[in-house]
Protein backbone atom coordinates (compact mmCIF):
# COMPACT_ATOMS: atom_id res chain seq x y z
CA UNK A 1 0.00 0.00 0.00
CA UNK A 2 1.12 3.69 -1.15
CA UNK A 3 1.80 5.28 2.56
CA UNK A 4 1.53 8.24 0.76
CA UNK A 5 -2.19 8.16 0.14
CA UNK A 6 -4.80 8.98 2.93
CA UNK A 7 -5.94 5.84 4.92
CA UNK A 8 -10.23 6.03 4.77
CA UNK A 9 -12.06 4.51 7.30
CA UNK A 10 -16.07 3.49 5.62
CA UNK A 11 -19.31 3.17 8.59
CA UNK A 12 -22.27 2.02 7.01
CA UNK A 13 -25.35 1.96 8.70
CA UNK A 14 -26.74 -0.68 6.31
CA UNK A 15 -30.78 -0.06 7.93
CA UNK A 16 -30.62 3.38 6.04
CA UNK A 17 -28.59 3.71 3.05
CA UNK A 18 -29.55 2.82 -0.07
CA UNK A 19 -27.22 -0.01 -1.31
CA UNK A 20 -27.76 0.50 -4.80
CA UNK A 21 -25.52 3.58 -4.68
CA UNK A 22 -22.77 2.25 -3.11
CA UNK A 23 -20.31 2.07 -6.30
CA UNK A 24 -20.99 6.04 -6.49
CA UNK A 25 -19.74 6.31 -2.42
CA UNK A 26 -16.83 4.00 -3.16
CA UNK A 27 -16.37 6.29 -6.51
CA UNK A 28 -16.30 9.96 -4.28
CA UNK A 29 -14.13 8.57 -1.49
CA UNK A 30 -11.59 7.15 -3.99
CA UNK A 31 -10.80 10.93 -4.64
CA UNK A 32 -9.62 11.33 -0.69
CA UNK A 33 -7.69 7.99 -0.84
CA UNK A 34 -7.71 4.15 -0.31
CA UNK A 35 -10.00 2.45 2.05
CA UNK A 36 -8.99 0.63 4.93
CA UNK A 37 -11.58 -0.11 7.04
CA UNK A 38 -15.45 -1.01 6.00
CA UNK A 39 -17.43 -1.99 7.95
CA UNK A 40 -21.64 -2.34 8.03
CA UNK A 41 -24.28 -2.28 10.53
CA UNK A 42 -27.34 -4.13 10.68
CA UNK A 43 -29.79 -6.45 11.88
CA UNK A 44 -28.54 -8.96 8.95
CA UNK A 45 -31.44 -11.80 9.82
CA UNK A 46 -33.96 -8.68 8.02
CA UNK A 47 -35.02 -8.72 4.65
CA UNK A 48 -34.62 -5.37 3.92
CA UNK A 49 -31.02 -5.45 4.10
CA UNK A 50 -30.30 -7.99 1.70
CA UNK A 51 -29.57 -5.64 -0.66
CA UNK A 52 -26.61 -4.94 1.10
CA UNK A 53 -25.74 -8.72 2.15
CA UNK A 54 -24.67 -9.18 -1.75
CA UNK A 55 -22.45 -6.68 -1.56
CA UNK A 56 -20.22 -7.66 0.88
CA UNK A 57 -18.28 -10.37 -0.45
CA UNK A 58 -17.87 -8.14 -3.78
CA UNK A 59 -16.18 -4.89 -2.13
CA UNK A 60 -14.99 -6.69 1.21
CA UNK A 61 -17.08 -5.48 3.42
CA UNK A 62 -16.78 -6.61 7.23
CA UNK A 63 -20.91 -7.17 8.47
CA UNK A 64 -21.20 -6.47 12.24
CA UNK A 65 -24.36 -8.51 13.41
CA UNK A 66 -26.82 -6.19 16.07
CA UNK A 67 -29.98 -7.78 17.03
CA UNK A 68 -32.63 -5.79 17.62
CA UNK A 69 -32.90 -5.75 21.07
CA UNK A 70 -35.91 -3.58 21.99
CA UNK A 71 -38.24 -1.66 19.75
CA UNK A 72 -37.61 1.89 19.04
CA UNK A 73 -33.68 1.17 20.12
CA UNK A 74 -31.04 1.25 17.30
CA UNK A 75 -27.98 -0.97 18.41
CA UNK A 76 -26.86 -0.62 15.18
CA UNK A 77 -26.20 2.99 15.40
CA UNK A 78 -24.87 2.77 18.97
CA UNK A 79 -21.90 0.10 17.62
CA UNK A 80 -21.10 2.35 15.16
CA UNK A 81 -20.18 5.22 16.88
CA UNK A 82 -18.45 2.85 19.64
CA UNK A 83 -16.49 1.09 16.40
CA UNK A 84 -15.60 4.51 15.00
CA UNK A 85 -14.53 6.14 18.37
CA UNK A 86 -12.11 2.99 18.72
CA UNK A 87 -10.83 3.37 15.15
CA UNK A 88 -10.54 7.24 15.55
CA UNK A 89 -7.89 6.37 18.49
CA UNK A 90 -6.15 3.31 17.77
CA UNK A 91 -5.97 3.64 14.09
CA UNK A 92 -3.98 5.29 12.06
CA UNK A 93 -6.41 7.10 9.88
CA UNK A 94 -7.27 10.37 8.01
CA UNK A 95 -10.63 10.13 6.36
CA UNK A 96 -13.83 8.75 8.22
CA UNK A 97 -16.50 8.78 5.70
CA UNK A 98 -20.49 7.66 7.44
CA UNK A 99 -23.33 6.18 5.22
CA UNK A 100 -26.73 6.72 6.72
CA UNK A 101 -29.63 8.27 6.11
CA UNK A 102 -31.23 8.00 9.36
CA UNK A 103 -29.65 8.85 12.89
CA UNK A 104 -27.95 12.12 13.75
CA UNK A 105 -24.31 11.40 14.28
CA UNK A 106 -23.21 15.06 14.97
CA UNK A 107 -21.76 14.32 17.84
CA UNK A 108 -19.29 11.61 16.74
CA UNK A 109 -18.47 14.05 13.44
CA UNK A 110 -17.47 16.96 15.54
CA UNK A 111 -15.47 15.03 17.59
CA UNK A 112 -13.65 13.35 14.42
CA UNK A 113 -13.05 17.05 13.29
CA UNK A 114 -11.86 18.20 16.35
CA UNK A 115 -8.85 15.45 16.20
CA UNK A 116 -7.92 16.41 12.78
CA UNK A 117 -9.98 14.03 10.77
CA UNK A 118 -12.18 14.77 7.15
CA UNK A 119 -15.65 13.88 7.44
CA UNK A 120 -17.27 12.42 4.64
CA UNK A 121 -21.02 11.87 4.51
CA UNK A 122 -23.40 10.03 1.93
CA UNK A 123 -27.20 9.79 3.01
CA UNK A 124 -30.81 10.06 1.33
CA UNK A 125 -32.27 14.00 1.93
CA UNK A 126 -34.02 12.91 4.85
CA UNK A 127 -30.63 12.73 6.77
CA UNK A 128 -31.07 15.04 9.81
CA UNK A 129 -29.65 18.93 8.65
CA UNK A 130 -27.27 18.73 11.71
CA UNK A 131 -25.39 15.53 10.60
CA UNK A 132 -25.14 16.98 7.20
CA UNK A 133 -23.38 20.68 8.08
CA UNK A 134 -20.92 19.28 10.64
CA UNK A 135 -19.58 16.88 8.02
CA UNK A 136 -16.65 18.52 6.09
CA UNK A 137 -18.36 17.23 2.56
CA UNK A 138 -22.05 15.56 2.63
CA UNK A 139 -23.64 14.22 -0.61
CA UNK A 140 -27.16 13.22 -1.24
CA UNK A 141 -27.59 9.73 -3.06
CA UNK A 142 -30.73 10.56 -3.83
CA UNK A 143 -30.54 12.84 -6.50
CA UNK A 144 -32.62 12.57 -9.70
CA UNK A 145 -30.93 12.50 -12.68
CA UNK A 146 -30.86 16.00 -15.01
CA UNK A 147 -33.58 16.39 -17.59
CA UNK A 148 -35.28 18.53 -19.73
CA UNK A 149 -38.58 18.89 -17.96
CA UNK A 150 -36.52 20.34 -14.70
CA UNK A 151 -33.34 22.06 -15.93
CA UNK A 152 -35.84 25.26 -16.18
CA UNK A 153 -37.21 24.99 -12.68
CA UNK A 154 -33.61 24.38 -11.53
CA UNK A 155 -32.40 28.09 -11.54
CA UNK A 156 -35.80 29.06 -9.95
CA UNK A 157 -35.55 26.56 -6.90
CA UNK A 158 -32.27 27.57 -6.39
CA UNK A 159 -32.68 31.49 -6.77
CA UNK A 160 -35.08 31.47 -3.75
CA UNK A 161 -32.67 29.60 -1.89
CA UNK A 162 -32.31 32.41 0.26
CA UNK A 163 -29.20 29.98 2.66
CA UNK A 164 -27.29 29.46 -0.63
CA UNK A 165 -27.50 32.87 -2.32
CA UNK A 166 -26.23 33.85 0.79
CA UNK A 167 -23.40 31.26 1.50
CA UNK A 168 -22.32 32.43 -2.57
CA UNK A 169 -22.79 36.01 -1.87
CA UNK A 170 -20.58 36.13 1.48
CA UNK A 171 -17.95 33.90 -0.24
CA UNK A 172 -18.04 36.13 -2.88
CA UNK A 173 -17.57 39.35 -0.44
CA UNK A 174 -14.58 37.34 1.13
CA UNK A 175 -12.59 36.94 -1.61
CA UNK A 176 -13.07 39.67 -4.04
CA UNK A 177 -9.72 42.21 -5.16
CA UNK A 178 -10.83 45.64 -5.03
CA UNK A 179 -12.67 45.45 -8.70
CA UNK A 180 -15.61 43.60 -6.94
CA UNK A 181 -14.19 40.73 -8.56
CA UNK A 182 -13.50 37.11 -7.23
CA UNK A 183 -11.48 34.25 -8.50
CA UNK A 184 -13.61 31.37 -8.43
CA UNK A 185 -11.15 28.99 -6.92
CA UNK A 186 -11.03 30.82 -3.64
CA UNK A 187 -14.99 31.51 -3.65
CA UNK A 188 -15.08 27.80 -3.50
CA UNK A 189 -12.53 26.94 -1.09
CA UNK A 190 -14.06 29.55 1.30
CA UNK A 191 -17.78 27.88 0.82
CA UNK A 192 -15.32 24.57 1.84
CA UNK A 193 -14.04 25.93 4.66
CA UNK A 194 -17.11 27.08 6.54
CA UNK A 195 -20.14 24.21 5.46
CA UNK A 196 -20.55 20.46 3.55
CA UNK A 197 -21.60 22.29 0.72
CA UNK A 198 -21.72 20.37 -3.18
CA UNK A 199 -23.21 21.13 -6.27
CA UNK A 200 -24.16 17.98 -7.29
CA UNK A 201 -26.57 18.31 -4.13
CA UNK A 202 -28.30 20.60 -6.46
CA UNK A 203 -27.97 19.43 -9.99
CA UNK A 204 -24.58 20.91 -11.27
CA UNK A 205 -21.85 19.22 -11.53
CA UNK A 206 -19.50 21.92 -10.45
CA UNK A 207 -19.32 25.67 -9.03
CA UNK A 208 -19.49 27.26 -12.42
CA UNK A 209 -22.43 25.67 -14.09
CA UNK A 210 -24.42 26.23 -10.42
CA UNK A 211 -23.40 30.21 -10.88
CA UNK A 212 -24.07 30.15 -14.39
CA UNK A 213 -27.85 29.02 -13.88
CA UNK A 214 -28.69 31.50 -11.29
CA UNK A 215 -28.77 35.29 -12.91
CA UNK A 216 -27.62 37.20 -9.78
CA UNK A 217 -24.16 36.89 -10.21
CA UNK A 218 -21.62 37.51 -13.40
CA UNK A 219 -19.09 35.32 -14.34
CA UNK A 220 -16.51 36.47 -16.55
CA UNK A 221 -12.95 34.45 -17.77
CA UNK A 222 -9.92 35.77 -15.96
CA UNK A 223 -6.42 35.30 -16.20
CA UNK A 224 -5.43 31.94 -17.58
CA UNK A 225 -8.79 31.25 -18.41
CA UNK A 226 -9.96 31.20 -15.06
CA UNK A 227 -13.19 32.21 -13.88
CA UNK A 228 -13.85 35.38 -12.24
CA UNK A 229 -17.09 36.38 -10.52
CA UNK A 230 -18.67 39.14 -8.55
CA UNK A 231 -22.42 40.01 -7.19
CA UNK A 232 -24.55 41.81 -9.87
CA UNK A 233 -25.33 44.40 -7.31
CA UNK A 234 -21.62 45.75 -7.87
CA UNK A 235 -22.08 46.46 -11.43
CA UNK A 236 -25.00 48.40 -10.79
CA UNK A 237 -22.60 51.06 -8.17
CA UNK A 238 -19.37 50.43 -10.15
Amino acid sequence: MDDSKQKIALFIDADNAPANKFEDVLSEVAKYGVVTIRKAYGNWKKPSIKPWEDLLHEYAIQPVQQYDLSKGKNASDIALVIDAMDVMYTKNIDVMCFVSSDCDFTPMVTRALAEGKVVLGFGERKTPTPFVNACSKFLFLDQKSKSCDDSQEKPKNIKSDTKLINLLRQAIEATEEDSGWAALGPVGAHISNKTSFDTRNYGYKNLSSLIKAIDLFELKRGPNNSYLLRDVRKRKTS
